[in-house]
This record gives structure tokens, sequence and C-alpha cells, in this order.
């Protein structure tokens, strides 16, 4: 579920936030699953619990987990990051779409390239 890159340039609890992040944007971890405990997870990670604690408190932070005092940590219902994502999305594609127009790339160049992205996409899938 959750694989530590050592050579990643970034702190672990980072990489941890962002493996959980989309995992629970792709639907992998569904909404008031649990989450593993500290503890465990950091076993299976060999790491100290303290990076997953701080990890988890991201998590908290940014709304993809909530807390049960006694009981652990659960996923939140995502609807709301799900339509967040979408739109940085949407304002990278319309800052491409602007650098693609400033370099004369025409409208049918842009969505033959888009389509045959999303024909590469779906064979990953």
């Amino acid at each position: 579920m959750i694989i530590i890159d050592y050579k990643d340039r970034r702190p672990i609890y980072e990489q941890i936030v962002e493996r959980f992040q989309d995992l629970i944007l792709k639907g992998v971890l569904e909404v008031d699953s649990q989450l593993p405990s500290v503890r465990n997870l950091a076993m299976d990670l060999s790491i100290n619990p303290n990076t997953i604690q701080r990890a988890y408190a991201e998590l908290e932070r940014k709304g993809y987990i909530y807390s049960v005092k006694g009981r652990g940590s659960f996923i939140s219902n995502n609807d709301h990051l799900i339509q967040c994502k979408k739109d940085e999305i949407f304002q990278s594609i319309t800052k491409l779409m602007k650098e693609a127009h400033d370099l004369g790339i025409t409208k049918e160049e842009f969505m033959n390239k888009v389509n045959e992205g999303f024909k590469e996409g779906m064979k990953d899938d």
C-alpha cells in the first residue's frame, strides 16, 4: 500500500501523505474506512511512529482523514477534495492551452495530443 523511496529528497512523511492522498482520491480507500494504527504502520514501514503521526496530522489538516479519540483515523468524505483536485487540473490545462496558443499550436493539434493522451491513459487502467 505505502512504499517509501529512500532516494527521494522529500521527507518520508510527505511521501506517506502523497501516497495516501492518491489512494483516497482514486477511491482505493473508501470513506469511513479505518487507516492502520500509527504503531502498526510504523512497524510495517520500519520507520519512527512520529513520522506516521506527522503524516496523519497533515492528512487530517488537509481534510483527507478524521480522528476518533480512542478508535483511530478514518477516511473523510472526499467529494470536496476530488472537486478541488479537478479544479487544479483544469487550471493547469487552461495555462497549457494559453502557452500552446502563444507558441502557435492549433486547437486541432492540441486536441489530438489530448485525445492521444487519454487513449494511452486508458491502456493503463
